[in-house]
């Protein structure tokens, strides 16, 4: 069973088979968002993605980064990411028509806790690369 499906802008047709969402700012006790703070996230989202799912690749969706109209703090500029972080297991068919299906597990950044699905997804969702980073697999 699939959570989703999304249709990539390549024409390819994925398939959401896990998803793994999270606050981005949770538990942040001290400071305040800033870019230090941010790529340290980012940095953390690849790697956990990567121990997570350590027999298929994985692909960081760089985030968007917005700086509101708020005065810079002693670790620079308040620099603010989407609220919320997923971690997402996708499958498609196969690239070589020898092997089963391919797959590739992604991680992103987004404003809401939705599951994204169908056109209506991240349009940086939407253009993933899948044939140059998606593995193909047997069953």
């Amino acid at each position: 069973m699939s959570l989703g499906h999304i249709l990539l802008s390549s024409g390819r047709s994925i398939r959401l088979t896990e998803l793994q969402m999270s606050s981005t700012y949770g538990g942040m006790l001290e400071g305040y968002p800033c870019k230090r703070i941010n790529d340290l996230k980012i940095s953390w989202l690849q790697r956990r993605a990567e121990r997570a799912f350590p027999s298929t690749p994985v692909h960081l969706v760089p985030p968007s980064r917005e700086y509101p109209d708020e005065t810079a703090g002693a670790f620079g500029p308040v620099e603010v990411l989407p609220s919320v972080f997923c971690v997402g297991a996708f499958d498609s068919a196969a690239l070589d028509p020898a092997m089963d299906g391919s797959a590739l597990v992604v991680a992103w950044f987004q404003p809401l806790p939705e599951v994204p699905a169908g056109e209506d997804a991240d349009l940086a969702l939407r253009s993933i690369r899948w044939e140059e980073l998606a593995q193909d697999y047997e069953l």
